[in-house]
């Protein structure tokens, strides 16, 4: 009998498709405007490579861009794409109506309802904030707080631990095949895939490591009122 439920965050609650890019091609948009010496396509282009470089969670991004084009981190460049990104990304930030429905339903009937996201600490908790759902949330697990990341077992074991609750009784949601499913699995949990489709390669892994009767797929998050 489930307990608890866990969520990932992104792509799963809230749809990020998308996203980032319109954000970022924003961002370089107004650092041109603001003396940014290349082309908006050229910024784009180069600022893909720092982030692929240096990864997404990093917080210089632009200073690194501005630094490459111009040769000096000029403050100003550097604050107009700050915060046009931020103003772009928070303004596309929307919560998907059954994803709120699902949240008040599993609270409304007395699951535990927790959250295990990768991810820097405060831009999660920034997320939930402008979303209006963390108090749904019993307790939320960042990969920051806690020193370990998914797919890795230990991220589910800390967060079933923090509720109380046992692998049995616990089940998780999310896009990710790797982070959110096997993850899940490796910690003795229930898994359901969402806003993706398993295919023949991820099913042969299911099958060799005897995880196929732990993971569902799942259309949509208001079928959990069906299942539950």
């Amino acid at each position: 009998m489930i307990r608890a439920v866990f969520f990932d965050m992104d792509d799963t609650l809230y749809d990020t498709s998308g996203f980032a890019a319109i954000a970022r091609r924003a961002a370089v948009k107004s650092m041109v405007h603001n003396g940014l010496k290349c082309t908006e396509d050229e910024g784009y282009a180069q600022l893909m490579e720092i982030i692929k470089e240096k990864g997404s969670n990093y917080s210089k991004h632009f200073n690194i861009l501005v630094e490459q084009i111009n040769g000096v981190e000029d403050p100003l460049i550097i604050v107009n794409g700050i915060i046009t990104y931020h103003n772009t990304k928070f303004a596309m930030l929307k919560l998907e109506p059954e994803s709120f429905s699902i949240l008040l339903y599993l609270k409304s009937q007395g699951y535990k309802v927790g959250l295990i996201t990768n991810g820097k600490e405060l831009k999660q908790w920034e997320k939930l904030v402008r979303l209006g759902v963390y108090p749904f949330f019993d307790d939320v697990v960042t990969s920051e707080s806690v020193g370990v990341e998914k797919p890795n077992p230990e991220i589910f074991n800390i967060a079933m631990e923090r509720l109380g609750v046992t692998a049995g009784t616990s089940l998780m949601i999310g896009n990710n095949f790797n982070a959110d499913i096997l993850g899940a699995c490796e910690a003795g949990m229930q898994a359901m895939l969402i806003n993706s489709r398993i295919t023949t390669e991820q099913q042969e892994v299911l099958d060799e490591l005897g995880y196929n009767h732990m993971v569902e797929e799942l259309n949509s998050l208001i079928d959990l009122m069906k299942i539950l």
